[in-house]
């Protein structure tokens, strides 16, 4: 493998500054020049993350903290001006329908936290809901037709929820007040998700083959 592919030394600084504050902007951490100086491989990176993130647990979340985080995040993905996004701004009127899954999921990402904003219509819900107490139903009568009903109305309603795109709450404020509340629950950190969410990043903005990423 050609050398210069991954020579960090090559890249612009200015650059490599910007993909630092894409990973701070995804673990809602910060680094600084004592933690970063002393960093010599992928893994210590990662490991640092990890270090940030558990001593922020305790005291890090609060609702206002999360509301900045999240307004960053919705001007960065969708390109609004940061100034205009309140805690009382609707979220339908953020995020159209027409490209509402895909900015959803683009905001997901930057945060890494699932916000879980989006579910179907509810007579979707209902129709099968109805399926499959029915099809439970009818395994009594005839087992095979109980079970492809009851395979149909998982299927459909995890195809439901996928696709979903009905938004359950109704303002800034409403989510980042979700996402302040579910983040103090979530505690158990993941050292693999970590160091996929920092290759995912690095392979994106510098370019670089996961052959590269490994921990040393």
């Amino acid at each position: 493998m050609d050398k210069e592919f991954f020579n960090f030394k090559n890249a612009d600084p200015e650059y490599l500054e910007g993909v630092l504050l894409k990973i701070q902007r995804s673990f809602n951490i910060e680094f600084d020049n004592e933690g970063l100086k002393n960093v010599k491989t992928f893994g210590g990176v990662c490991d640092l993350i990890v270090s940030k993130i558990n001593q922020g647990h305790a005291d890090h979340c609060t609702t206002q903290h999360s509301f900045y985080q999240l307004r960053n995040s919705i001007s960065a993905i969708t390109h609004i001006d940061k100034c205009s996004i309140t805690p009382h701004t609707r979220l339908s009127k953020l995020f159209p329908r027409e490209t509402r899954l895909q900015v959803i999921t683009e905001i997901e990402q930057d945060l890494g936290f699932d916000t879980k904003l989006l579910k179907p219509k509810q007579w979707v819900i209902t129709l099968f809901s109805l399926l499959l107490m029915a099809s439970v139903a009818g395994l009594f009568y005839n087992w095979q037709i109980g079970v492809a009903g009851i395979l149909a109305s998982l299927a459909g309603l995890k195809l439901a929820g996928k696709f979903g795109k009905e938004i359950h709450l109704k303002t800034v404020g409403d989510m980042a007040n979700k996402i302040c509340r579910e983040s103090r629950h979530a505690c158990t950190i993941n050292k693999n998700e970590v160091e996929q969410k920092v290759r995912e990043i690095l392979e994106k903005h510098l370019q670089l083959q996961p052959v590269v990423l490994q921990r040393h």
